[in-house]
């Protein structure tokens, strides 16, 4: 992907959803904290976490009570595949997700860049029982190629 300028590391700025009737909500505050990564060779890989938050009570990665399980899915977005950039629009391959729904899907971006800042904005999609837009801004973590 000659001259392509997603390519690199990206740090979330901003997460904010726009509802259809115009509601601007910040899903984890104003601090949600991610990362996003485009390879030149045509991968991808997102993730997006609430911040603060807690960890478990055990350092063993396959245990941990329900409890924890439950606050830790509700605290975290990620998914990674390939991506193709279509004019204006970013259109993400997911092989591997949180949400197992989006795996074999292909999730499309409206792309702005601005600058050292790119915004990526969804279609409407139900989030919380409502159709939303949700629009990430990100900022360049890595050298523009």
């Amino acid at each position: 992907m000659v001259d392509n300028p997603l390519v690199g590391t990206w740090r979330l700025v901003s997460w904010v959803n726009v509802s259809a009737r115009g509601a601007v909500t910040r899903p984890w505050g104003d601090d949600a904290v991610g990362v996003i990564t485009y390879t030149p060779e045509g991968y991808m890989s997102v993730t997006v976490t609430r911040p603060g938050r807690p960890r478990f009570a055990t350092g063993d990665l396959l245990a941990g009570s329900s409890a924890e399980k439950i606050a830790a899915a509700e605290s975290y977005i990620g998914y990674c595949g390939t991506y193709e950039l279509r004019e204006q629009w970013v259109v993400h391959r997911v092989i591997q997700s949180f949400f197992p729904n989006w795996e074999g899907t292909e999730q499309e971006r409206l792309v702005e860049l601005a600058g050292n800042r790119l915004t990526l904005s969804t279609h409407p999609i139900e989030i919380a029982g409502e159709m939303q837009t949700a629009q990430l801004t990100w900022e360049r973590l890595t050298p523009a190629p």
